[in-house]
């Protein structure tokens, strides 16, 4: 490593406090690290044992996410300290009995951190492991190759023809500059129309295949957010590319006719997987059978005698998933976004899913936050009532039940499945992830983790840079003079002082700067317009284009990671990698000690040469497999033995608080949420002893939850169950008969979503831009494929 041993400054019997407890010992600060040594040397040379004892703890100081300055009056009697949160989640306060020590270590820390105006000064351009080491001899860089990860796929120009090609239309990044070099899109499919198609989509990010089932040849493919606007435009290029998508795995009758009607997207099932299915749907909870009916309409059907849902061979209903609320999506239309219509996408049904964006994600964080906060100075559990506030575990949920839906829309219901959010690469990275994380054993192994995060979030430009803010910020460094004088630091105390003349100061910077800047990479997530950088100007200049924008950052990748801890966890023997894997990623996400997750997509790595200048993070993890490999993982893959199947579904009322990542015991985190459950399934088990109801497990209990439920009589679906918020189709044309489809209670924040857009409607009224402008035309416009039952759009 090039960061020096020798710490350029060094501060002796400096006192720690982390958890509550306190450690006397030596700082030291380099480069790139905080250094704490103890024993201190005072205390090693005054008895030569305690050399055994020594301990060093190394902090980068790129995870550094908040440091505060406290030098109290002298008079106070009260030492300085330097309290800092590191995005790891861990917590630690440094005391000083010299003020000037102080203030001289957080000025270095802060001009190491915040004011290095360029990544190429982050410790990926200096680290190197030592020459004798296994990572030494591990390149990284060569894990991930997309052809190849397409080749084990079944597509290439060797392999038969599945109706999928490789194109090399962004082969210079001058097609899509976010977009990875090697696209794979239908064979049918000039690139010529990829031209045209792209003009109609956010940043030319055009549907893609990113993944194609191996046994019915359904498949997942990815793009941004339409350019639909107020006026309902449309792309005749675009919806060919779309059906094409839809119908690329199968023999295909002329496109044009193909936007007729649903059944003209042929099943591309070869395999009869009904069996299959069959089996998987009974292990559904309630909510995720509700889920699969409502996007099915009223083409489900029981038996009326068993209850048990009838399959007949591969039931497709293919599905573009927005994965924004139904209130985003329209509200984009103001500015020339939005969401398809319907009208021209017949052979495809839409799905809003409530998943928010990445403001409300920070939010969320933001409060788990202030939950754990005082974790240096006390050894108390968090704050359980902000735990709950923050709705994390909500967010968290509600992403796995997105990405299921998609799953079982693809595995069992032979479905081809279109992801999109803003400009597609925050919500949509996490739900395509999750889906195929689902869906192929392939990428449980600790390899093909890697090649997914490689293919679905690096190469398809999720931007880790602006998301991760690795240049940190001025803001994130304080100084506090006199908020403590006199007192001692205790837990979650404030004097109300630094409050009132923040939020006078941010109302201030938010009147003035409301209209200032727009830049050009904007957050991909524009639901919230009225998002501000609050960004000070920067005490050195940053490169174009690197400079941290505190309304960009947000744990999107975060959460990707929580979701697939949650499947690990509830399907301990079905990954090859253990948690501390998912804990050291995290980690390394924000380390900045390998080049992997700088920049903000493929082609800025490869301008800047990153493979050639910078260690990859996979060398990391490859050369220490004993570590990172799960004890308990079986790998074998049989569908007829329980625990063993390709499949694997989360169970949504089991999510639980990663509390590993948050430096946290299973009981201070989970403690409440586990008695609660335990409570549950007591009440359950005396209720079917006592034969008061059937107990909600098992096929008995499903068929008796069945009895009221036929096709006359459809499921009701709450959103505080289900993540799914809403249905479009063309419904003229799939329904010419009369028919009750399922409907959608919708909580409050979901029920709004209708008066919200008759209210948006009613503003723009008066404009008289044209007829059919959010479904206002008559039912050949935008409202005809749209059926409204329950207060929501199905």
């Amino acid at each position: 490593m090039a960061a020096p041993h020798t710490p350029k400054h060094c501060y002796s019997d400096i006192k720690a406090l982390r958890g509550g407890n306190p450690e006397l010992g030596d700082l030291g600060l380099n480069d790139f690290h905080l250094v704490f040594r103890f024993p201190p040397e005072s205390q090693t040379a005054a008895d030569p044992s305690l050399k055994k004892q020594v301990k060093q703890v190394w902090f980068a100081f790129h995870v550094i996410s908040q440091c505060a300055l406290k030098t109290p009056p002298p008079a106070s009697g009260v030492p300085s300290s330097i309290r800092i949160r590191f995005r790891d989640f861990t917590y630690v306060c440094f005391h000083f009995d010299d003020d000037k020590e102080a203030r001289d270590a957080f000025d270095f820390i802060r001009a190491r951190t915040c004011r290095l105006g360029s990544i190429e000064n982050l410790l990926a351009f200096s680290y190197r492991p030592p020459h004798n080491s296994p990572e030494h001899k591990v390149n990284g860089w060569d894990l991930y190759d997309a052809k190849a990860e397409f080749r084990r796929q079944g597509i290439s120009e060797k392999c038969a023809d599945l109706g999928w090609r490789v194109s090399s239309i962004n082969r210079d990044y001058a097609f899509s500059p976010t977009y990875p070099s090697v696209l794979v899109v239908p064979s049918k499919i000039s690139d010529n129309t990829l031209k045209y198609a792209s003009n109609f989509r956010s940043r030319a990010r055009i549907p893609t295949l990113t993944y194609l089932h191996p046994v019915n040849n359904c498949t997942i493919t990815r793009s941004s957010q339409p350019f639909v606007g107020l006026r309902m435009k449309r792309s005749i290029q675009d919806e060919r590319l779309v059906g094409a998508c839809f119908s690329a795995s199968a023999d295909l009758m002329d496109t044009a006719t193909a936007t007729n009607a649903e059944t003209t997207s042929p099943d591309s099932s070869h395999v009869d997987l009904s069996a299959d299915s069959a089996d998987a749907d009974l292990t559904m909870s309630e909510t995720e059978r509700m889920e699969d009916e409502l996007i099915a309409g009223t083409n489900a059907f029981y038996d009326e005698k068993t209850g048990k849902r009838l399959i007949y061979g591969a039931q497709q209903h293919n599905l573009i998933v927005d994965a924004r609320p139904a209130i985003n999506s329209y509200a984009m239309q103001a500015i020339g976004m939005g969401s398809e219509n319907m009208d021209y996408y017949r052979f495809a049904r839409k799905v809003f899913l409530n998943i928010d964006n990445i403001h409300v994600m920070r939010e969320s964080l933001e409060k788990v936050i202030s939950a754990i906060k005082d974790a240096d100075v006390s050894p108390f559990p968090p704050v359980r009532d902000l735990l709950v506030k923050s709705k994390w575990l909500k967010h968290i949920t509600g992403i796995l039940d997105g990405s299921a839906i998609i799953a079982r829309q693809v595995a069992i219901q032979h479905s081809h499945v279109l992801i999109h959010c803003s400009d597609g690469w925050d919500r949509t990275s996490q739900l395509s992830a999750l889906a195929q994380l689902m869906l192929d054993p392939y990428y449980r192994t600790l390899e093909g983790f890697m090649v997914l995060v490689e293919k679905d979030w690096l190469s398809f430009g999720h931007m880790f840079q602006l998301r991760s803010a690795y240049l940190s910020h001025e803001s994130w460094f304080t100084v506090d003079s006199d908020a403590l004088a006199g007192s001692a630091v205790k837990p979650g105390e404030n004097d109300g002082r630094s409050d009132a003349i923040e939020n006078v100061l941010t109302s201030a910077k938010r009147f003035w700067n409301k209209n200032v800047s727009s830049d050009k990479d904007t957050s991909s997530d524009l639901d919230d317009a009225s998002a501000v950088d609050e960004a000070k100007p920067a005490a050195v200049p940053v490169a174009e284009g690197q400079a941290t924008k505190l309304k960009d950052v947000s744990p999107v990748f975060h959460q990707f990671l929580d979701a697939t801890y949650q499947l690990l966890r509830q399907h301990p023997t079905r990954f090859e990698f253990n948690e501390r894997f998912l804990r050291r990623l995290l980690y390394h996400t924000y380390s900045c000690q390998y080049g992997t997750f700088l920049l903000n997509n493929e082609r800025q790595r490869h301008e800047a040469k990153l493979s050639e200048r910078t260690r990859s993070v996979w060398a990391y993890f490859l050369s220490r497999r004993p570590e990172f490999t799960n004890t308990q993982y079986d790998p074998t893959i049989d569908d007829h033995i329980k625990g063993r199947e390709r499949l694997i579904f989360p169970r949504l009322g089991e999510t639980r608080w990663w509390h590993q990542v948050f430096n946290r015991t299973d009981d201070e985190m989970n403690s409440a949420i586990n008695a609660s459950a335990a409570t549950a399934e007591r009440v359950a088990a005396y209720q079917a002893s006592s034969g008061l109801s059937e107990p909600h497990t098992g096929s008995d209990s499903e068929s008796a939850s069945r009895e009221s439920m036929s096709p006359i009589h459809s499921p009701q679906l709450t959103q505080s169950q289900s993540v799914l918020t809403g249905v479009e189709y063309a419904h003229a044309a799939l329904t010419p008969e009369t028919r009750s489809p399922p409907s959608l209670n919708r909580s409050s924040s979901a029920s709004e979503v209708p008066n919200a857009f008759a209210a948006l409607q009613d503003k723009i009224s008066g404009l008289s831009i044209t007829k059919g402008v959010f479904g206002g035309g008559p039912d050949t416009g935008a409202n005809a494929g749209r059926n409204r039952v329950g207060g929501a759009y199905v």
